[in-house]
């Protein structure tokens, strides 16, 4: 489940969860944290010890004996904080594995859902998240339940040492509120601008050839540096004011650091403390007010990695974790859509309205209509693309919605109008980046046709693809797209627009592996506006503005078709005929 209620019985959401599941990792960071802090008295004492008995006494083995004793304590310090510092590293670490891969779906779900907003920002959140627990920031949250005994020390040194560092430490805190108050809601609205200028210019690279061929550059170049100079402006003036209540926080630490010593001073000159205590007092304070300084000077992180948190959890919760349905049976390949609407996603309009056909197992599929008419929604919509608002779409008699997507997956193929592969060997894309089976990549490229092509490149099947790898023509891409369509013998196949991109050549492969595949025995959907391949089809299906204008058996809607068009060319020539005979 995303929410579940915690002890108070308030909503819990999976990121909290998950770094509530990791409290025991926190308390072994705090229980080495109160050995570091205790250690930090060491300078103290050990400047108190040469003062006031060292040099009383002008005893070297004195000296000696603290000054072994102090490197000993100082040197197991040290392994202290590195322990305690890969303490944190595992935690960060422990939290990127449990919520990366969730990450991942997380994000390929709002892409589908959301069009054009899919976002691989969510991952560099994580990133901030894990290199703030890893960094220097924690120690002083850790650190900081210290500040009371250190100015307890300083109350046995010298009540007037007590109150000193007191009033210091609230003003160091007070400063660090401001500093809060001051700077949120910048930071905040430097980062959302961060985000929104990222996104746009992923936008414009991933459409680089279009906006180089019609000189498009310098306009989208001056849209995203409108987007760019107001990030940099909210992001300079947020840091300014960091920046200005940082440096006040220094220069407040130093100066009080500094006046303690004269405060000290004064007491030592009444002989009401010793010259030992003046400078251990200095040590102490300084040790007292570090982590408030510290916490201040790392807020800007601290703020970015709560917003991080934020936005995180915040998509967690709208999209949470799928529960593993019950396996069914290998699917025979009967499809059947029950009154299904869609809408587009991230819409109310409807692209698909009470749509209701069956495709018995191993029968072929071709779906006609002009633009528009919710040919490649029905493709997304049959494949479970694009979830339906009303109705169903049923594989064997089971929702589509009941079936596990991965188990489902092998079984489906689907080959969408703009066709990607991703960066691999030609053979790993064939395969959808499984297990390669040589026989079974072969099988679906000689199928699909591309046998011969893919063997020409320079590298054959293990020739890359993708970023860096050799560039391929849209009809390439879409021939090598069909054989990870058909890869594994799957039991429906979904094809949407097909033939686009395809030369003759392409075309009649496209024809063969259609043949093959009612041979076969698979379930063909075939979307295209093109009449070459409706040769194959055992039914029609016609489309018109997201409704069935017309579904039957191939020869039945064709003879339809042709009497609709037949009686229309007569009613266009009775109304020509008529027109002559008025003028």
């Amino acid at each position: 489940m995303g929410i579940q209620q915690d002890r108070m019985g308030k909503k819990q959401g999976d990121l909290a969860r998950l770094l509530g599941g990791l409290k025991s990792s926190f308390m072994y960071v705090g229980f080495f944290s109160l050995f570091v802090n205790v250690l930090m008295l060491v300078p103290s004492l050990y400047m108190l010890q040469v003062y006031d008995r060292v040099m009383a006494s002008r005893s070297g083995e004195t000296l000696l004996m603290l000054t072994l004793i102090v490197a000993w304590l100082f040197f197991t310090m040290g392994v202290l904080e590195l322990v305690r510092s890969r303490l944190l590293v595992r935690i960060g670490t422990k939290l990127d594995d449990a919520l990366s891969s969730r990450l991942y779906s997380a994000i390929m779900t709002m892409a589908i859902k959301f069009p054009g907003k899919g976002s691989v920002q969510p991952l560099s959140d994580l990133t901030s998240i894990r290199q703030f627990l890893t960094g220097n920031a924690p120690f002083a949250f850790f650190d900081t339940p210290w500040i009371p005994i250190y100015i307890g020390v300083l109350f046995l040194f010298h009540p007037w040492f007590g109150w000193f560092s007191m009033f210091a430490a609230s003003l160091l805190i007070v400063i660090a509120i401001a500093n809060n108050l001051v700077t949120r809601d910048r930071m905040k609205a430097a980062n959302n601008q961060y985000t929104k200028a990222n996104a746009v210019a992923s936008a414009h690279v991933r459409n680089a050839e279009v906006i180089h061929a019609m000189g498009m550059e310098a306009s989208l170049r001056e849209s995203w540096l409108k987007q760019h100079l107001s990030f940099l402006r909210e992001q300079s003036l947020a840091s300014d004011q960091s920046g200005l209540w940082s440096n006040l926080s220094k220069v407040v630490r130093m100066l009080f650091q500094s006046l303690i010593l004269g405060v000290g001073a004064y007491l030592a000159i009444h002989n009401e403390i010793t010259s030992g205590m003046l400078i251990a007092g200095s040590i102490l304070m300084g040790r007292a007010l570090a982590p408030i300084d510290q916490m201040i000077s790392t807020w800007k992180q601290f703020g970015s990695a709560r917003q991080a948190y934020e936005r995180l959890d915040g998509m967690l919760a709208a999209l949470p974790a799928t529960d593993e349905r019950l396996s069914l049976p290998a699917p025979q390949g009967s499809l059947q859509c029950e009154n299904l609407s869609v809408l587009a996603p991230g819409t109310q309009n409807a692209v698909l309205r009470a749509v209701t056909f069956q495709v018995p197992a191993g029968e072929t599929l071709v779906v006609l209509g002009p633009s528009a008419a919710g040919k490649s929604s029905l493709a997304r919509a049959l494949v479970g693309v694009w979830p339906a608002v009303a109705g169903k779409i049923r594989i064997d008699n089971a929702d589509i919605n009941h079936w596990n997507r991965e188990e489902l997956g092998p079984y489906l193929g689907y080959l969408p109008q703009d066709v990607e592969l991703f960066e691999g060997t030609v053979a790993e894309n064939i395969a959808r980046f499984g297990r390669v089976e040589p026989e079974k990549v072969h099988l679906a490229a000689q199928m699909a046709g591309v046998d011969s092509l893919v063997r020409r490149l320079p590298e054959g099947y293990d020739t890359p693809i993708g970023v860096g790898g050799v560039a391929l023509s849209g009809g390439q891409r879409q021939r090598i797209g069909l054989a990870r369509a058909l890869y594994g013998s799957p039991k429906i196949v979904v094809l949407d627009e097909p033939n686009a991109s395809l030369d003759e050549a392409g075309e009649a492969a496209l024809l063969r592996a259609c043949q093959l595949l009612k041979e076969q025995g698979t379930t063909l959907v075939l979307v295209t506006h093109r009449p070459g391949v409706v040769g194959i089809a055992d039914k029609l299906l016609v489309l018109a503005d997201g409704q069935v204008g017309m579904f039957g058996e191939r020869d039945f809607v064709l003879k339809s078709l042709a009497q609709r068009k037949a009686a229309m060319n007569k009613s266009i020539a009775d109304f020509s005929s008529h027109k002559s005979s008025a003028a």
